[in-house]
């Protein structure tokens, strides 16, 4: 797949790694010589220096013979542009857009994302979607990540598994006979800061991080067998009255369940802004650094704090003293993948990351074919994906334990109709059902030969 990139910062150079590596032809364009000069060191990839909605560039980047452009610059206006040009000059078949102003997102201006005004085939809200997914954590509070798909059958959960879980040094095939018509399946376990597929015939101990596939209406009991079913918070103190701190906040008044919510905001006009947008949450103006700061917002008594400012450091400090000074949960917006190796450590309990979030969102849509969901764990080292069988696919039609299964690759649940099914050695894939896979990044191409789904499709 030939696919032009518009903008090389921390997104479009993600997005740029993980489709070349996995044999696509890619060209990022950046006006920025030293983020092209990092692509064309470091990936298998073409850089190009220019405005990505110009084009003369576009032309330059190949664009007359492109399947996908994929902009994610800073701005939205050159975003928007980029897919106009690609599609009015180019007939580029499919445009990806990154759109973080909420104001053209406004229901109110639906069409105008329409072939006929602006042909944006997918928009991707790096606000809507890392806000989304805090909602979801705040929900299950006791889960590290939590991943949904389109069947809304199933979740994925990283759970921390402590020295006091119940299903401890217990192999996973007796799971079942511990705990009757559990709906659950460990399909691997981050330990010692490595991803891996957990097998059967292996246990968990403490320190592992596990990925559960779980039925969405036994959320709760999985995480209450790992001693994690806490109660959603209802005093939350955010810092950081941006984009995604509004997002959240308003979404919570919006929900209408009797939340407290108590904003720090140390920019006096984002301040403002989100005191006049907040119907019941407070507002504070000050530095979510300053302890006098924090105990104005009676950390003490919250349940959560949410850590949303765009600077990574004051998002884990913050969250670190909130902790210490009586809250009792946190959870940090990270951008920079190794900062939540140190952090852990200092006591933050959950890391949000817009880049890997943004990173999956496109990955979704650019894998086509048969493959309709894709999230990405631990930045790149595996994917949770969600593919449907194929009638010609090798796993349709036999028991699961017939089907040699690659290593590096398990199974967490197939989806049949509106019901979730665990994946054990009697379980029959049909043509159809969707399948819930586990895969280390080594073994993706072993995916597709799973469901008959060529690299063209990835």
């Amino acid at each position: 797949m030939r696919v032009i990139i518009c903008g090389a910062g921390q997104v479009g150079y993600g997005i740029a790694e993980r489709l070349s590596s996995e044999g696509n032809e890619i060209t990022v364009i950046d006006n920025n010589p030293t983020l092209v000069q990092r692509v064309r060191d470091t990936l298998d990839a073409r850089g190009l220096h220019g405005h990505g909605s110009h084009p003369d560039v576009l032309a330059q980047a190949g664009a007359r013979d492109a399947d996908m452009l994929i902009a994610v610059t800073q701005v939205d206006e050159v975003n928007m542009t980029a897919c106009q040009v690609a599609h009015s000059i180019f007939e580029v078949p499919t445009r990806i857009a990154r759109i973080r102003s909420q104001s053209y997102l406004n229901p109110e201006w639906s069409d105008l994302f329409t072939r006929d005004h602006l042909p944006i085939d997918v928009i991707i809200s790096p606000e809507v979607e890392v806000g989304d997914l805090i909602l979801q954590r705040m929900a299950y509070p006791g889960a590290n990540e939590i991943v949904t798909f389109e069947d809304n059958q199933v979740v994925v959960l990283e759970i921390d598994v402590r020295a006091d879980c119940a299903v401890i040094d217990t192999p996973l095939r007796h799971l079942t006979d511990l705990f009757p018509n559990l709906q659950a399946t460990v399909v691997g376990v981050r330990r010692d800061g490595v991803m891996r597929v957990i097998h059967s015939h292996e246990q968990m101990i403490a320190g592992d991080q596990a990925i559960v596939a779980v039925a969405r209406d036994q959320v709760s009991r999985v995480l209450g067998l790992f001693g994690r079913d806490e109660t959603p918070p209802s005093r939350i103190v955010i810092a950081g009255a941006g984009n995604v701190g509004r997002y959240v906040a308003r979404r919570i008044e919006e929900q209408g369940q009797g939340v407290s919510v108590r904003i720090i905001e140390s920019e006096r006009s984002n301040a403002q802004r989100a005191a006049e947008a907040m119907d019941h949450s407070i507002v504070v103006f000050g530095d979510a650094l300053q302890e006098d700061i924090l105990r104005e917002v009676d950390i003490r008594d919250a349940h959560m704090f949410l850590g949303l400012t765009n600077d990574d450091k004051t998002n884990i400090l913050a969250s670190v003293m909130a902790s210490e000074m009586g809250c009792r949960a946190n959870i940090a917006l990270v951008n920079q993948g190794h900062y939540p190796r140190v952090a852990r450590r200092l006591g933050v309990d959950a890391f949000i990351n817009p880049r890997s979030i943004t990173v999956s969102k496109v990955l979704r849509h650019v894998r086509r074919g048969r493959i309709r969901g894709v999230y990405t764990l631990a930045n790149g080292a595996a994917e949770l994906l969600e593919a449907e069988a194929l009638e010609t696919s090798t796993l349709v039609g036999r028991p699961l334990r017939e089907f040699s299964m690659p290593d590096g690759v398990r199974i967490g649940a197939i989806i049949r109709g509106n019901k979730a099914i665990m994946p054990s050695g009697d379980a029959i894939v049909q043509a159809g059902d969707f399948v819930i896979v586990f895969a280390l990044a080594t073994n993706l191409r072993q995916v597709e030969q799973m469901f008959r789904v060529s690299i063209d499709f990835f």
